[in-house]
């Protein structure tokens, strides 16, 4: 009998609408607030509306997490048609969201969530994998479940802030700490952790243009591995100018490592909270 997986994943994860359909994972959005009003990640608000809505008024979002019933909702329309589920979340020190899918998938059954311990491209990257096993392997969803877990110490999730203005506005870093870096010419390395649930601390700051220290950040991360699964890696940004992307990609591609490059923007829960001038790269180390 032919297997009935589906991969679904948090809209953190932050994959394309192409890199969806092509590895066939639904997204389920987070929630950005705005006073009471609340819209869906990526489906009635999207991360251009967030930099238009702070340049006039100043002002940030919240964000909020599925609720249990949410992911009850999407997941029960699958288990209902026969398929077992894969659902990627949100690192669970950042956000309750994979609490919540434990408590759906609990009450429905069928349900495998995976604490991603990531954010971004990191939590996608497993998603991409999970797509691949469902291909290339005869095993159950459950299965599939508990080899990615062994898959996460191995992914590298990183990313630089050029400007640390909506890290200040949001109450992440002082505005003394701003002021400080913008007069240093500052750009600090956001190291995500997969050990305890995606925790974030400050890694290497660098010093100088953000088009010259992105370089020395992308050729420094790669320089620390010396194996990779080379399937895949993915820049992922919020407004960054595209001949930074394009550098990135060149420097990436120059290297020779990868046989996909993938390129994604940040999703509207990542961008509330990092702003503009934000870039990473995500991949996985063996």
């Amino acid at each position: 009998m032919e297997r009935k997986i589906k991969i679904t994943a948090d809209s953190t994860c932050d994959l394309s609408p192409e890199l969806c359909e092509e590895f066939g994972v639904e997204l389920i959005p987070l929630h950005i607030v705005y006073n009471s009003e609340s819209y869906d990640d990526g489906v009635n608000i999207f991360p251009s509306d967030i930099m238009n809505r702070y340049a006039e008024t100043k002002q940030l979002p919240k964000t909020s997490a599925v609720t249990s019933w949410e992911y009850a909702q999407v997941f029960k329309k699958y288990i209902d048609s026969g398929y077992e589920i894969i659902h990627i979340s949100l690192g669970s020190s950042i956000s309750s969201t994979h609490q919540n899918s434990v408590m759906a998938a609990n009450d429905l059954g069928g349900v495998y969530p995976v604490d991603s311990q990531s954010l971004g491209f990191g939590s996608g990257i497993l998603a991409c994998i999970a797509h691949d096993m469902i291909r290339d392997t005869e095993l159950s969803a459950g299965e599939i479940a508990e080899e990615l877990k062994d898959s996460i110490p191995h992914i590298s999730a990183s990313f630089v802030i050029d400007n640390l203005e909506f890290l200040r506005a949001g109450g992440r870093c002082s505005t003394l700490a701003m002021l400080g870096a913008n007069l240093l010419n500052i750009k600090p390395c956001i190291e995500v952790s997969n050990s305890n649930g995606a925790s974030m601390t400050v890694g290497r700051k660098y010093r100088g243009k953000f088009d010259k220290i992105i370089a020395e950040y992308v050729r420094e991360k790669l320089s620390q591995f010396s194996s990779f699964d080379t399937r895949r890696i993915c820049i992922e940004y919020t407004d960054v100018p595209q001949e930074i992307v394009d550098l990135v990609y060149d420097i990436i591609n120059e290297a020779d490592i990868f046989e996909n490059i993938y390129i994604t923007r940040a999703s509207c829960t990542i961008t509330s909270h990092c702003g503009a001038g934000t870039l990473g790269i995500f991949f996985m180390a063996k």
